[in-house]
């Protein structure tokens, strides 16, 4: 998996802006996204799915080209790209290495050949499993994600050696992060407060929490303390989550970091600050890259994958929008998954 650190926003932000219904045509370039439009190819919950990010028109790229922090911002306010909106369970990334798959290419864009197919930026898609778009099951007593969920920009968790904070490899993913209701490709400011590190697989996956910074609770919401005062019971609940949420297909439950205690700020801007050196190292062709794609239109000196953003749509061949209809979410993706001791409890009598 490659991505960025992840951010969890959810449940500390206003309930006003979740809806279940699909998206009409067109309503998602309506929407408030800052300086930022989008562009989406195919439906939702279906292999075709792709949005694309553009700024004055032209495609950029959600990882790249997003700058980490709002410019003079504090230390623990980060941007944050949304792409699982809160309570919903269709598994949405950042997909950075496009290019390798090429069944992908051909349903995005069948004009594409193999020679093209290295230049594709990074939009969001559908993750998919055994050919198929990939859903969370519902663990008792959640209704999958409580949080708004996704990533933080110029940032990697690099694979390639071990991390400082933490003695594991990342898991080749940029930071995740997430926590309020939003929607697929926002761009939002959020202020961080605290986040718990997750050994998938003796990966180091860093769950980031905080807060829009336009939210009615942000100037009250500063440290973990005040999370448990406002929100009280919502840090145990996305502890617990993040261990057994893979419990319903079949893994194991997922052992915490740092002896499952939260980490503070002080130290999620360590991590914020690896995060972001180990991103440079990779734009900067320094590093051993994963066949990951960094393809971008902000940083002309970089040294590799810099594209002139008037030519990014023609050179990089960007399909344009291309709307069809959502498929449903999967009746079993809606039914709730109880566990105990590491394991399901079958619902069989």
């Amino acid at each position: 998996m490659i991505t960025p650190f992840s951010l969890l926003l959810s449940a500390l932000a206003a309930l006003s802006s979740v809806s279940g219904r699909p998206l009409q045509k067109n309503a998602i370039e309506s929407r408030q996204n800052g300086p930022y439009t989008l562009r989406q190819v195919g439906g939702a919950n279906t292999k075709e799915l792709r949005v694309y990010l553009e700024k004055d028109g032209q495609p950029i790229s959600f990882w790249h080209d997003v700058p980490l922090r709002p410019e003079g911002a504090p230390a623990n306010v980060v941007n944050m790209v949304v792409e699982i909106p809160r309570w919903t369970n269709s598994k949405i990334e950042t997909n950075r290495p496009e290019a390798l798959s090429e069944p992908c290419i051909e349903i995005v864009h069948p004009e594409l050949h193999d020679a093209d197919a290295e230049h594709l930026p990074d939009p969001i898609w559908h993750d998919l499993k055994d050919d198929q778009p990939r859903f969370v099951q519902n663990v008792f007593p959640f209704k999958s994600y409580q949080w708004l969920y996704g990533s933080i920009p110029q940032t990697w968790e690099s694979p390639n050696e071990p991390h400082q904070l933490t003695g594991f490899p990342g898991d080749n993913d940029p930071i995740d992060i997430g926590q309020d209701p939003g929607f697929r490709g926002q761009v939002k400011t959020v202020k961080l407060f605290g986040g718990v590190l997750v050994l998938d697989g003796d990966e180091t996956d860093w769950k980031l929490f905080g807060i829009d910074v336009n939210d009615p609770l942000a100037d009250a919401i500063n440290t973990l303390e005040d999370v448990e005062k406002y929100k009280p019971g919502l840090l145990d609940a996305a502890k617990y989550w993040w261990t057994v949420y893979k419990v319903p297909r079949g893994d194991g439950v997922i052992p915490l970091g740092f002896d499952g205690n939260w980490v503070d700020g002080n130290v999620v801007t360590q991590v914020l600050d690896h995060g972001y050196a180990y991103w440079q190292g990779l734009v900067r062709g320094e590093v051993d890259r994963n066949e990951i794609s960094v393809n971008q239109t902000s940083t002309p000196d970089a040294t590799v994958g810099y594209i002139a953003p008037a030519e990014a749509e023609a050179k990089l061949e960007i399909p344009h929008a291309k709307w069809a209809q959502d498929a449903e979410v999967p009746a079993w993706s809606k039914e709730w998954s109880f566990v105990k001791d590491g394991k399901v409890v079958q619902q069989t009598p």
